[in-house]
């Protein structure tokens, strides 16, 4: 018997020593340990921006995001909450700017403090630093696009209107030049006259006249010229080819990256010594990782039962979604409390069939689940929520399938919209029945479901 109570007695203490020193490493990765300093910035729109993003500080790592809260109106703006290092805040200034910036062009998403003047005063705790919007590479490349077409229209017009004028010049002059040869070889009724002697004088009059216009044409063609030179100093056709230029340049580096990346993807994928693949490989990886989580699931739910933990896990209002079918979602007096709030929004409203043939949200759809988050306020990200999706499709296999989609689509949406805990989002399908004494016997669509911890 004391043998026993010593290996009882040697497990809680070696589990409470892993215990605490599973808390200790956790919290130096996020350096809980170390003191931090409460900075706010606001922002019209957050850009991918998510609770427990970095926050860096002169390029350098110093703290993250810890809260996102949603304005309640479009005028108003997204005030961010985060953490800075205390020994990055004399980098912090009161004239600091901050951005929302990405690592690459399709990395993760950061903010970016840039250090103020060295004239600024420091900035205090819990003030508010100025933001400045961040530019996406669209716009830059929209912007880009709208110069060249702008240019592109004006040597049209100028071309065109240089074409006219030297078609006239050229046209005047060869009339003339037909007129004096004419005049010259005698032929035609100008030919004849020219034998007259009386017709003299006439005649050289008139040739005096063309003379005088031909120096106009000249005089008008110098302005022509003049006009050219003036385009051709705006440097405006060199300024267009250099931008052809360095667009063709981007996409030759473009086309080359490509060919590295697909050469390193053959590499990479390609068998090893032992004739086998990266595929195999990964697969039979994943494979080992959904045998450790299996086991690492089946031990959790051992400790659940277990004597010294049921309490901390009955506390905590742990529960997992994913080992519950509908039929016990349905029994489950957590989930079929009236006091809960519920939201039952009809899929009419929600869903609209996709370009595959599976269902997508619209527009209004996305409103209005802007709208239900938004009546809950601020207990919203105190509580678990559960989105229930439903169908009312005539085979019972459709009805279960189509009402987990219906629930999948919502909860994406809201993990991508707010900042919700990925554990506190789950999803139920409960094909078209709903728990009992809630007022409704079939429902088609989803509920968005506020649970209340018990």
């Amino acid at each position: 018997m004391p043998t026993r109570y010593f290996i009882v007695g040697a497990f809680i203490i070696t589990g409470v020593v892993l215990f605490a020193l599973g808390i200790f490493l956790v919290g130096s990765r996020h350096e809980a340990f170390s003191r931090h300093l409460v900075i706010y910035a606001e922002f019209t729109d957050v850009d991918g921006l998510t609770k427990g993003s970095k926050v860096r500080v002169a390029g350098m790592d110093a703290g993250q995001v810890t809260a996102i809260y949603v304005p309640d109106s479009p005028k108003s703006r997204f005030r961010v909450q985060m953490q800075i290092n205390e020994e990055l805040h004399g980098l912090v200034r009161t004239d600091s700017i901050v951005t929302i910036a990405t690592e690459g062009v399709v990395g993760e998403t950061f903010l970016s403090i840039r250090p103020g003047s060295p004239a600024a005063a420091v900035a205090e705790a819990n003030s508010t630093l100025q933001s400045k919007p961040a530019i996406s590479v669209s716009d830059l490349l929209s912007h880009g696009l709208e110069v060249m077409d702008d240019a592109d229209s004006t040597l049209k017009q100028v071309g065109g209107k240089l074409n006219l004028a030297l078609d006239g010049v050229n046209s005047t002059v060869g009339d003339a030049d037909d007129v004096l040869t004419g005049l010259k070889q005698g032929r035609g009724p100008a030919g004849m006259l020219l034998r007259d002697e009386k017709m003299a004088a006439q005649i050289r009059e008139t040739m005096s006249n063309v003379q005088s216009t031909t120096s106009n044409l000249n005089q008008a063609a110098v302005h022509v010229n003049e006009l050219v030179s003036d385009i051709q100093q705006g440097q405006l056709p060199q300024k267009i080819d250099e931008t052809i230029t360095q667009v063709r340049s981007t996409a030759t580096e473009a086309n080359s990256t490509i060919q590295q990346v697909h050469q390193s993807l053959n590499e990479a994928l390609g068998p090893d010594s032992n004739g086998v693949t990266a595929g195999q490989n990964i697969s039979q990886a994943l494979t080992n990782v959904n045998a450790a989580t299996g086991n690492m699931a089946e031990d959790t739910e051992a400790l659940k039962h277990n004597f010294f933990f049921k309490g901390f896990f009955n506390h905590r209002g742990y529960f997992s979604l994913s080992s519950i079918s509908p039929d016990e979602y349905r029994r489950n007096k957590l989930f079929m409390n009236t006091n809960d709030r519920r939201s039952w929004l009809k899929a009419d409203t929600l869903f609209r069939p996709g370009s595959s043939g599976s269902e997508e949200l619209t527009v209004e759809g996305r409103r209005t689940i802007d709208g239900v988050i938004a009546s809950y306020g601020n207990i919203v990200f105190q509580h678990p929520i559960v989105v229930e999706g439903y169908s009312d499709a005539v085979d019972p296999a459709d009805q279960l399938a189509r009402s987990y989609s219906r629930a999948l689509l919502v909860r994406t949406y809201l993990a991508a919209r707010f900042p919700f805990a990925a554990k506190n989002l789950g999803v139920m399908p409960l094909s078209s029945t709903p728990p009992p004494r809630l007022g409704r016997d079939r429902w088609s669509g989803v509920c968005i479901s506020l649970v209340e911890k018990k």
